[in-house]
């Protein structure tokens, strides 16, 4: 150029101001990155724990209501139930002590029963002149409610304690668990909701084979003998499927109630002894990402959840009288499994019953005496 300044051919100066702008505005990025980033992570976290922190309020002030009205419309009490609900929602258990675990599942289940009878007592308190079966479904819509209200207080506290602390190691720990918490959450207020409507849901799969085995084999014979109550909230029926004596073991229904299922078969197994070849178990289980609710998977051992007393009670039977055990699972995500049973779970009935019916044939002898244990909540199921 006639000045001598030299020409970069297709920039101008305006291009040259505009790339000196976006140097200036990057190298004011990464500066404030550099010395402030942690706390903008930190208050980004903050905000993502503060709107989950909300929508748990939500839920446990959701669910609360839910039990509240519930009991309103069962029992019609004379005085408003919102105090005591309320009172009952931070009740609490202490485990048994573990440093010295001889007995450990003895003492864990006489904590279990004296917090059972508690919720039975705070019931009858609330709701006096209701039947079993909606006491039962009172009881639980009580529990789901007290499980969403902890949850949701001890979500707050981590995040106000990580506020207050500005503890990035606090706050991160429980950012990193929020979907996991808050899928936790949402199923069980599907169980609140299913319990306070009486209608069944997914957990009660094991309950509702039973149910289908008593009715398809009970039309084949004499009526059979049915014992109510053979151990707190069990009903036992004892008929004969495919040739063999068989004792079906499930909750009674239609409240919603698990029962000790494990007392049950030890005391049949404590009964019988030798009689018994074979222990055959059904319910829901947790599936793996990816797979498909419905499936039925087969196995060995104590099929049963729970805090493990139960499980504790049918392997020391199985030990002691060289009991054969059999598991059939149909798998459920949480939500399935607490929520309103869907159509896959209720039509994965028949799959066990003809699975179940091979393992009979295949394992056992014509003229043997089994149990068929179905595991599970049997809200709606009769």
């Amino acid at each position: 150029m006639a000045n001598g300044t030299p020409s970069i051919p297709g920039l101008t100066p305006q291009t040259d101001y505009f790339t000196m702008i976006l140097q200036v505005v990057f190298y004011v990025f990464f500066f404030i990155f550099m010395f402030y980033g942690q706390r903008i992570q930190m208050w980004t976290w903050l905000k993502t724990i503060e709107n989950a922190v909300a929508k748990l309020q939500y839920m446990a002030h959701e669910g609360r209501e839910i039990t509240i009205n519930m009991i309103k419309n069962i029992a019609k009490p004379e005085t408003d139930p919102r105090s005591l609900v309320g009172q009952f929602l931070e009740f609490f258990i202490v485990q048994p002590v573990e440093k010295d675990p001889a007995g450990v599942i003895r003492r864990l289940e006489h904590v279990l029963d004296v917090r059972e009878s508690r919720f039975k007592e705070h019931v009858k308190i609330l709701a006096p002149n209701v039947n079993k079966d909606e006491a039962a479904n009172i009881e639980n819509t009580l529990e789901a409610a007290l499980s969403v209200n902890l949850i949701y207080r001890i979500v707050k506290h981590f995040y106000l304690l990580g506020k207050k602390t500005k503890s990035m190691m606090v706050i991160m720990q429980i950012q990193m668990q929020l979907s996991l918490i808050l899928r936790i959450a949402k199923a069980i207020m599907e169980a609140l909701k299913a319990f306070s409507q009486g209608k069944p849901i997914g957990d009660g799969l094991g309950p509702l084979v039973i149910a289908n085995l008593y009715h398809r084999y009970k039309n084949s014979q004499n009526e059979p003998k049915t014992i109510l109550d053979y151990t707190e909230d069990i009903t036992v029926h004892e008929l004969e499927i495919e040739d063999r004596h068989a004792f079906l073991v499930r909750a009674t229904g239609p409240g919603a109630r698990v029962g000790k299922p494990g007392k049950a078969v030890q005391k049949l197994m404590d009964e019988y002894q030798d009689k018994i070849k074979r222990l055959f178990m059904i319910d829901a289980g947790l599936k793996l990402e990816g797979e498909k609710t419905g499936d039925v998977i087969e196995g060995v051992g104590a099929v049963i959840g729970g805090p493990g007393v139960e499980k504790y009670k049918i392997e020391e039977s199985g030990v002691k009288y060289n009991l054969p055990m059999d598991g059939y699972v149909v798998k459920e995500s949480e939500i399935d499994a607490y929520g309103p049973m869907k159509q896959d779970i209720s039509k994965s009935v028949n799959k066990v019953i003809e699975m179940l019916k091979n393992g009979i044939q295949e394992r056992t002898e014509k003229g043997d005496t089994i149990i068929i244990c179905g595991v599970g909540n049997t809200i709606g199921i009769g």
